[in-house]
């Protein structure tokens, strides 16, 4: 049996005062009026299996207002193990432990993987590239701590650079040492991504035709790197490159967009400005999809983290559904809910249980929120 949550407690945790549940094996519905700490129970879930939060800002927003600090602790159990996991949040910081010893963000990221779904994911299609950047890389970290790793040195050395091309006199020599290393950063974070990319690739192409049947999805990598890429434009990149190969183009690249880099004082090249295309029925997805479709692409990326992660990391993940049954239909809601036969462990936010049959709600565990913004257990 893989490791799944059964007990969730928390503490002056933003808008709860206390809070202590138990998750059903299978499936936990969540439901509650807006603004009653579904959303920040599911948080409190993902910081827990991720070491990070999608909702940016700061320590002190955890705490309930009033209180000095804050707290949240899941107890995981499973082949035989127990695994107690804990945050603690105060006005300055955020500390992890695993098993009452202090732990790291990205150690706490390798104890259950987690699949997040939220109505800003709704965004992934048609939204900004860093959406789909920041969604792959997400997933790629919590899949590898090396991973987390190569993408926070290589963002770390952007933000360097950056800070040079943004001084008054720009030092040419410190400018091309900087290139070198960058060149070095930016190959390896665009191997590690590629490998992931087309690893996942498949599921996601085959997840998206069993929603959407008759139609094809395609997912295509656009590197600024790549041989031909320049200003605006991406390329594809082979995929017999090797790492030194990738460390020529990534030079090559920064050598060529040096005189765009220092007029605009940013770094215009690299695997921070790459994005992934999508293709419905061979038409840019981005421009054409309709609105039944985007939401097919992400159910279908959801589902394809799912997969990946049982079937190539031989993990079962805690699929975590923030608010999403409203915006699907319900052959969409079908294919969520059918995982839960799979032994995914599932938890689910909704305002009420209409979205769900009767058959899913007696098989499931349901916690109520209450208007006073206190689950009523």
């Amino acid at each position: 049996m893989a490791l799944k949550v059964t007990h969730l407690a928390l503490h002056d945790w933003r808008n709860l005062e206390d809070l202590a549940i138990e998750l059903d094996p299978s499936l936990t519905l969540l439901v509650g009026p807006n603004a009653s700490g579904k959303t920040n129970t599911i948080e409190a879930l993902t910081l827990l299996t991720r070491g990070s939060s999608p909702r940016r800002g700061k320590a002190r927003e955890l705490v309930r207002e009033g209180a000095e600090a804050g707290f949240a602790r899941a107890r995981l159990e499973g082949d035989g193990r127990v695994v107690d996991l804990a945050l603690s949040s105060d006005t300055r910081r955020v500390g992890f432990s695993r098993n009452g010893k202090a732990t790291t963000p990205s150690a706490i990221a390798g104890t259950l993987l987690s699949v997040l779904f939220t109505p800003d994911d709704l965004l992934l299609v048609k939204g900004p590239a860093a959406n789909r950047r920041d969604e792959l890389d997400g997933f790629g970290a919590q899949a590898s701590s090396g991973y987390d790793k190569v993408v926070r040195t290589y963002r770390r050395s952007v933000t360097q650079r950056n800070t040079l091309l943004k001084a008054d006199e720009v030092d040419l020599s410190t400018l091309e040492a900087w290139d070198q290393s960058l060149a070095l950063g930016g190959a390896t974070l665009t191997r590690h991504r590629l490998s992931l990319f087309r690893s996942m690739r498949p599921f996601w192409e085959e997840a998206y035709g069993a929603i959407a049947s008759g139609e094809e999805l395609r997912v295509f990598y656009e590197s600024t790197i790549a041989p031909g890429a320049e200003g605006a434009k991406r390329g594809e990149l082979s995929a017999d490159l090797s790492r030194e190969d990738l460390i020529s183009l990534m030079a090559a690249a920064l050598a060529r967009s040096r005189e765009e880099d220092l007029r605009r004082r940013i770094t215009c090249v690299g695997p921070h400005r790459d994005d992934l295309r999508l293709e419905v029925g061979g038409r840019d997805a981005r421009t054409y999809a309709s609105q039944g479709q985007q939401r097919s692409i992400v159910l279908a990326w959801k589902l394809a983290q799912v997969r990946f992660a049982e079937e190539v990391l031989g993990e079962r993940p805690i699929l975590l559904l923030d608010d999403v049954m409203s915006e699907l239909d319900e052959t969409r809601r079908r294919s969520l809910s059918a995982l839960t036969d799979e032994g995914i462990q599932t938890v689910i936010t909704t305002t009420h249980l209409g979205y769900f049959d009767e058959e899913i709600l007696a098989r499931g565990r349901v916690v109520g929120y209450g208007k006073d913004d206190s689950p009523l257990g």
